[in-house]
């Protein structure tokens, strides 16, 4: 973020426009809806600003610029043809430590204005911090479509009642949780059908019938899928937006983290394989101390909570305190990880099933079925096998599987930074040491990996 996103309160104020043509037109249409008091200086004026001259919107004074006719001002935009003027613009508002907006020129501007979505009193400003302004403006429509004209009124009924919910509940945690149930409610549902009336008593109603001392904690165990925060579900990405604390493993990307509320606050328990910087035992017991000091705990997981996740053994944790909770499944890693390395994990010409392994087991050793990962026409996914990938395939060997089968080691896929391996079993380990992958990765064995030669798509 180059820029920081503020909403400049400038009702009243004195703000100077530079300029006379229809881009200057655009800015004085703008801040008029600011209520602000405006200046125009320009030499001439097209109808449309004549127009609001003469409806008193705003002054007009017909001269060229000069420096004092910044005097006082909160504001300026510099809207003109001509280059050089815009520069004098600039450079006078700079030296005043005026706010200057220089119009098709961000190297001169000190603020930007964004592409606009107005449902006031809520208000949605796009920027591409000037680099693509035609971009920021797809995106607003691309937002206009989803975004009901009703919920400016929404936004205007609830502020009537913010001091009545504030009265009742008497901390922020507690007064968000009410807005959240009832934004999910028919309150919005009478307000878009025009029955402003009745979404008043509604919400009166509420408010009157509300528990003031209910505070339940739970917990949603979400898979963050395999990294690319694209993948992630609907309810996944909802929910990740309602809790008050973040619990997040290693295997999380760092997008997918992003995308969790701004507000709620963010514990990193992250395991490696033999580091681990909180056990699994004190994880769930911090999942459930948490839980029962009422907040909504969010438990998320790198790809699927279910596979290899130990979701499991946190629920069951959950259930012996009484702690409500809910499971959001993930894209695990094998699919998604498989799918941008560009090799199907079935194929009716190589392989009729598919196993998902796990690398190391509980007690660290690598004493596997080695007898069934090692049939025909089968994909082995191998999680977490890195560190031991060279006795893996040793040991598949001496199974019977042939030296020359192909596999693939991919890091961290469905990333910007991912980057795949393939190699027979014979030299894997070799070729996958000189790429010098790191985790988390993810090992493909099976014919199906000859196929990424043809089917190879996601190229970061």
């Amino acid at each position: 973020m180059q820029a920081l996103p503020i909403f400049f309160s400038i009702k009243n104020r004195h703000c100077v426009v530079i300029g006379g043509g229809d881009v200057a037109t655009r800015k004085v249409t703008m801040l008029l809806k600011a209520y602000a008091a405006i200046t125009l200086y320009s030499p001439e004026i097209c109808h449309e600003l004549q127009d609001l001259v003469d409806a008193k919107k705003l002054k007009y004074v017909k001269a060229n610029f000069v420096e004092n006719q910044l005097q006082d001002a909160c504001l300026v935009i510099a809207a003109t043809d001509d280059e050089a003027v815009n520069i004098a613009v600039s450079v006078a508002a700079k030296a005043k430590n005026i706010p200057v907006n220089v119009v098709d020129a961000p190297d001169l501007c000190t603020f930007t204005m964004g592409s606009i979505i107005d449902r006031s009193p809520v208000v949605i400003a796009i920027s591409s911090e000037g680099n693509a302004p035609v971009l920021a403006r797809y995106i607003r429509t691309k937002i206009e479509t989803m975004l009901p004209a009703g919920y400016g009124r929404i936004a205007a009924i609830a502020g009537e009642f913010r001091e009545q919910v504030k009265e009742k509940f008497a901390t922020t945690q507690l007064r968000r949780r009410f807005w959240e149930n009832v934004l999910q409610g028919p309150m919005v549902e009478r307000v878009l059908a025009g029955q402003e009336q009745t979404a008043r008593e509604l919400l009166s109603n509420l408010i009157h019938d509300a528990d003031s001392t209910k505070n339940q904690g739970e917990v949603f165990l979400v898979g963050g899928g395999p990294g690319d925060p694209d993948l992630l579900t609907f309810r996944a990405l909802r929910l990740m937006q309602m809790c008050d604390v973040c619990v997040y493993d290693k295997l999380v990307s760092s997008e997918v983290v992003a995308l969790v509320r701004r507000d709620a606050e963010l514990i990193f328990v992250g395991k490696s394989r033999d580091q681990h910087t909180m056990p699994q035992e004190e994880i769930n017991a911090l999942l459930a101390k948490l839980a029962l000091q009422g907040k909504r705990v969010l438990r998320l997981k790198g790809g699927d909570p279910f596979i290899f996740g130990r979701g499991g053994e946190e629920i069951e944790t959950l259930m012996q305190h009484g702690i409500p909770f809910q499971v959001v499944p993930g894209i695990t890693a094998a699919n998604g990880v498989s799918s941008y390395a560009g090799i199907p994990l079935t194929h009716r010409d190589y392989a009729q099933a598919c196993l998902f392994i796990t690398g190391h087991l509980k007690d660290g050793t690598l004493d596997l079925d080695w007898v069934a990962m090692s049939r025909p026409r089968q994909t082995v996914v191998i999680y977490m096998g890195l560190v031991g990938l060279k006795d893996i395939c040793e040991k598949l060997i001496a199974h019977g599987v042939s030296a020359s089968m192909t596999a693939a080691v991919v890091q961290q896929g469905t990333t910007q930074r991912q980057k795949v391996v393939t190699a027979t079993l014979a030299d894997l380990a070799e070729k996958v040491a000189v790429a010098e992958l790191k985790p988390p990765c993810l090992t493909i064995i099976g014919e199906v990996v000859k196929l990424r030669a043809t089917l190879n798509w996601f190229n970061p």
